[in-house]
């Protein structure tokens, strides 16, 4: 369902259409909506619609956006039950009217210049299929994090050789043409916290990318938020994101074509090829190393299968050491005696 009617006269300026749509995707997210919201509204770039899609908040997120909306027309807010995050954004692909789509995170916030910048760029390159950009770090207060800073590739070409390990491209700070996403099907439901990186292999097929060196957002970083929570979902996707664009590369079929969910490990062989679940382990737990209690919980069955097979491994000795430093003593002496076993 959508939300209340707008206001009489909201959409009168949107006779035409605009240059740039913007697609927000909000659950649960009052504490940073209104600062994420306002660093949009105070663009120098003018010349867009604000989708503002609130995914079933049980918080006062719907509330905040209306709010917003009652008084600047650029806002539509949809507000619906909850389906998450890939649902939400394909929702808003279809929703958007302009040719550009501009992501951005409920949590986050942009400086001034980030669309007249974006928007520059892409009329300047109209063989880009995307363009991102560099970010600065903040807290859950709004302050500034020092030494946190990752070097991401700038060029289409060092995009494309970072594409299987990263860093690659901010989901939180991309602009891309709208018909292209769509052509290639939009966001796959099955790579859940991962659909962003699934989404630049394919699009690394087909056209071409860059990152501006301009911090165009601020990050912001706190222990609520779904990177941290979902470390392990997060891996686990990525890594079967990359054997599906590896196998397309080489001509193959694309194991996860028309799949809704990624198949149990049990099933993986089976689906994308002999050897596929002990890479998926070994990703996992390579991506996890310094994440001990992701790796205590939803990883444990894969850290343990990987333990077995890799007991000279010493960053594993290692991490039962962060482990034990976590307050999971018992989780750390059990990583132990596997590995102690060989």
């Amino acid at each position: 369902m959508t939300g209340p009617a707008a206001p009489a006269g909201v959409f009168r300026h949107w006779n035409r259409t605009p240059a740039l749509s913007v697609a927000l995707s909000v659950y649960n997210g009052a504490s940073y909506l209104g600062a994420a919201i306002e660093s949009i509204l105070a663009q120098s770039f003018s010349d867009f619609e604000f989708l503002i899609l609130d995914d079933g908040s049980r918080d006062g997120s719907r509330a905040i956006a209306e709010s917003y909306a009652a008084q600047d027309r650029r806002i539509r807010v949809i507000a619906r039950e909850n389906r998450g995050l890939v649902a939400s954004l394909n929702q808003l692909l279809g929703e958007a009217r302009a040719p550009l789509v501009a992501r951005m995170d409920a949590d986050d916030i942009c400086p001034p210049q980030r669309f007249a910048v974006q928007m520059a760029f892409m009329a300047q390159h109209p063989d880009y299929g995307m363009v991102g950009a560099d970010c600065s770090c903040i807290d859950a207060a709004g302050q500034p994090i020092t030494g946190r800073h990752i070097t991401r590739p700038l060029s289409h070409e060092a995009i494309v050789a970072n594409l299987e390990c990263g860093p690659t491209m901010l989901h939180n700070v991309v602009v891309y043409r709208r018909d292209l996403v769509l052509a290639l099907g939009g966001y796959r439901p099955a790579f859940v916290h991962a659909e962003d990186y699934d989404l630049w292999l394919r699009m690394s097929r087909v056209t071409r990318m860059e990152n501006l060196p301009d911090a165009l957002v601020a990050y912001r970083l706190y222990p609520e938020q779904v990177s941290n929570r979902h470390c392990i979902t997060q891996a686990r996707s990525a890594a079967l994101a990359w054997l599906s664009h590896h196998a397309c590369l080489n001509g193959q079929p694309d194991p996860a074509a028309g799949l809704d969910l990624l198949p149990a490990d049990s099933e993986l062989d089976a689906t994308f090829g002999p050897g596929t679940r002990d890479f998926v382990h070994r990703r996992v737990v390579e991506r996890s190393l310094y994440a001990p209690s992701a790796l205590a919980a939803e990883g444990w069955p894969m850290l343990i299968a990987y333990a077995r097979s890799h007991s000279r491994d010493r960053r594993l000795w290692r991490l039962a050491g962060r482990m034990a430093k976590a307050g999971l003593p018992a989780h750390a002496g059990r990583l132990g005696m596997r590995l102690a076993l060989g």
